[in-house]
Parts: C-alpha cells; structure tokens; sequence
C-alpha cells in the first residue's frame, strides 16, 4: 500500500490542514493501492500566499536564470523516468509501451519553454513606445487525470518561463503520480514559493484557486462543464483564464486516401490514451459508396489490437480510468445501440478475462447519424462512431455540426485540397495524412474546446501582461 501524507508548499513537503482522504484504486484490478491526504481550502490559501510572496523576488528573475531552472526541471524528470512510467502503468493504467514516452514528453515540455524563453522579446519597441511583457502574477493550475504529467510540465514550464509561480491543483487521482513529479520539483532547486501542489478536490482547492483575488490567473485543463464553472467564478476576480477543454473530433477520409492505411489509423486515433483523450477522433467521415469496406478494415484493426494488463509489453489498449467512468462509457455504448447505430465490433461490458477491472470492449459503430448521442457528447472511451457523406462539403459541413473544436484529422493523397479542407475546418489543431502533433506549436480549441493556446512561445505569452510605456526617452 501506498499513502501520501504530505503537500508541497514554499519548498516543503508539510501535511495538510485538511482531514480528508482519496482512495487509489488500481484500474486494471480494482483494488485499493494506498491512499492520498487532500488539501482543503485554508491549504489552498497559505500555498497562494507562499506563491505570491515568492513572487517579488521570482519575477525579477533575468531569461537565464529562469533557463537554468527550466533544464534542471527537464534533467530531474528524467533522473526518475522509470519510477515516473510505473506510477502511470499502475495508477492509471497506461500501457507499458506508452508510458515511458510519456514521461519524455513531460520532460521535453519544459525544454520548449525554456526554448521559447530564450526567443522570446520582453522589450519591443513600436513608434514611440516601449512596449514590456511582464509576468501575470500567480498562476492556479488546475490538470485533469488523463494526461497529468504532461498537463503539470507544460503548463509550468510556461510559468517559469514568464516568471510566474503557481500553485498546482493536479487531479486527486493522480497522487501517486504528482508526488514523484513534485519530487522531481523539488530535486530542480527552484526557489522555494515558486511551485506550491496541492492535491485536493475541485470544490475545495479548486474553488479557492479560482476566486482567491491574489490568482491572477487559472489553467485548466478538462472538462468543458467544469471549464464554464471556473470561468463563470474567476469574473469578479477578472482572473484570466486558458481553458483547454472537451472535444469531438472528426476523422475525415477523402475517397482517394489509401484506406488499408487511413482506417487503422483513424481506429488509433480514437484509441488514444485508452480512448481518453481529448483530442481524439471520434468521429469518422468516409464516402459513402465505400462504408462496408470501412467496415471491415476496422473491424480488422479493433481485433489486430491487444487490450490487456498494461505491465505487459504487447498491451495496445489499458483499462480506464475508474468505475465510474467506465460505467459512463457503456451508458454510451447501449446508447448508441437503442438509439440504432449498427455495432460493427465491440459492445458492452467487459474484454474475455479482463472482467476484473476497468476494461472496456474497444466499440466501432456504422450507420451513425448526427442527431445520436454518440456523435455529440464525449464519451471519453474507445468508441468510435463512423458517419458517411456523399460530397466533400457535406463532409466539412458534418465535421463543423459540434459544440466542439479542438482537433481534426484529413486523409488524402491530395495535399492541396487537404490544406483547402484544413482551412475550413473549425478545430485549433488539424493533422494530416496521419501527421503527430508538434508540441512547439499552439495547441487548443475553438468553440465550447477552450479559450487561449498552450505550448511554446504562444504558452508563453499567456503568462504574460504587455504595458506600453511612452516618454521613456524624454527628459525634462
């Protein structure tokens, strides 16, 4: 068993003030694995205190100074990649073959911004003025569970990089998770106030983030409910507010693409992260003349994937994250069977031999129509919804039909109409012909997805306030 007693605040690690607990549960088995002390909101309220102190001395910091403690963030991470991949594995259930590329990203996010620190112009000149980026202030970072290492280091190395501080608010079950990563925070030297982490629940640590007048501003990362909360409460604050948030991504397949290559890929697409992800493409639009060959070539891609215990090396696809949200998947599943959707492979309940966790049957369904549940929520679960068209424009104008915008991926042997469709597409992030992402680049949605970017010099500028200073040069 694993108990965490402590939270890290103004350079140590002290226990809470709050009495509360969370239970952590090994997905693959449902068993209980230890136990995290939570913060309440007096923690919340001395950790912003410590990062606000901190604060005058932090943000006269020079570029450099700030680069230097991006890279021994970077080489602390890395000092600990194996303990780090065995918390995902077991905690989160992430398979052993992702797990440490995982941890990597986490890493290499804070040499992007330590890259982009070193880019960027803090005094520019325009006309007669001087125009200053300063730093925001305090900065509350609220992560969700899914992708807690690599949401925690990017929204950092964003703040170090700006010379804010922060006090974190990593999801409470991710524990075991961010108390390795603090202590890799804590191995960096980094002045102490400049990070504080708090575990604790959204109602009590994350509520104080969000209205405390000495937060200047929250990153948040999660759901689009809970992202329109932290809005609405940061309003007479006038907190600024990044929101990374939900998404329904469309997939779609141009009748030229190279289909024995697109389909799987597509099936990967909406797979990732054990299907909870964000950015994935749930949502598959392919000709219609060509549906029952989708069919198959997805059916066989689904059985070609391995769905297991992610401590084995073959495992492609883990369990999810908790009970709960595996029950919320399989609401999913039988709705988009009442609701009529052909099931091509998959369906509800349990893998053959995984009954004993959170596994769920990795689903493909056909004949989708957009007015079913299962094309317009987020299901957070490896379920994908393949939809037709019969033109391209109906196609562009079926992948717009969402609340959401934040990723979108084209598939076609015609790079000059894939940057056509690309530039119609209501979506932050557009990858094609099975492209990755460039963590350098901005990252986030449009629509109900989000408001602001992350990563690299754009993750920067939003930590940063711009003052115009004229009469600089006059004497009088």
């Amino acid at each position: 068993m694993k108990y965490i007693d402590h939270i890290y605040m103004n350079g140590h690690f002290v226990a809470p003030r709050g009495t509360d607990r969370q239970e952590l549960i090994d997905p693959s088995t449902r068993e209980i694995i230890g136990s995290a002390a939570l913060g309440n909101e007096e923690d919340a309220k001395l950790a912003i205190a410590a990062a606000k102190s901190a604060f005058a001395s932090f943000s006269k910091t020079n570029a450099e100074e700030r680069a230097a403690m991006l890279q021994r963030l970077n080489d602390a991470v890395l000092e600990r990649i194996e303990d780090l991949a065995e918390a995902n594995i077991l905690e989160y259930g992430a398979p052993r073959m992702a797990a440490v590329g995982r941890v990597k990203l986490a890493a290499a996010n804070f040499l992007d911004s330590k890259e982009a620190l070193e880019q960027f112009e803090f005094v520019r000149y325009i006309g007669k003025a001087k125009v200053v980026s300063e730093p925001v202030g305090v900065i509350g970072i609220i992560t969700p569970w899914n992708a807690s290492y690599s949401q925690i280091t990017a929204k950092l190395g964003a703040a170090i990089a700006a010379g804010s501080t922060v006090v974190i608010k990593p999801s409470e079950l991710s524990a075991l998770q961010t108390q390795l990563l603090t202590e890799c925070f804590d191995a960096a030297g980094i002045p102490a106030g400049v990070i504080n982490v708090v575990n604790g629940l959204g109602a009590t640590v994350g509520a104080e983030l969000t209205r405390n007048p000495d937060v200047a501003m929250i990153n948040f990362t999660g759901s689009t409910r809970v992202g329109k909360e932290i809005r609405r409460a940061s309003i007479d604050t006038m907190k600024r507010v990044t929101l990374e948030l939900g998404g329904k991504s469309p997939n779609i397949i141009l009748d030229d693409a190279d289909f024995a290559k697109a389909i799987p890929a597509a099936v990967r697409s909406c797979y990732l992260n054990n299907g909870q992800a964000c950015v994935a493409g749930t949502r598959l639009f392919v000709p219609e003349h060509r549906l029952e060959e989708v069919k198959k070539l997805a059916r066989e891609a689904v059985e070609a994937l391995k769905v297991g215990l992610p401590s084995e090396a073959d495992t492609v696809l883990g369990p999810i994250v908790t009970e709960k949200q595996y029950d919320q998947v399989q609401h999913y599943i039988r709705a988009g069977i009442r609701e009529g959707a052909e099931l091509v492979v998959g369906g509800e309940g349990h893998p053959a031999g995984l009954e004993q966790g959170n596994f769920v049957r990795p689903t493909v369904f056909a004949h989708v129509t957009e007015d079913m549940t299962i094309a317009k929520e987020e299901i957070f679960g490896p379920v994908l919804s393949i939809l037709t068209y019969t033109t391209e424009e109906e196609a562009v104008t079926m992948a717009n039909n969402t609340d959401y915008g934040l990723g979108a991926y084209i598939s076609t042997t015609n790079l000059e109409k894939a940057s056509e469709l690309a530039s119609r597409i209501q979506a932050g992030v557009v990858l094609i012909n099975g492209a990755g992402f460039e963590m350098k680049a901005p990252f986030g949605g449009f629509k109900h997805s989000g408001i602001g970017r992350e990563y690299g010099i754009y993750g920067l500028e939003d930590c940063l306030e711009t003052k115009t200073i004229t009469g600089f040069d006059l004497l009088m």
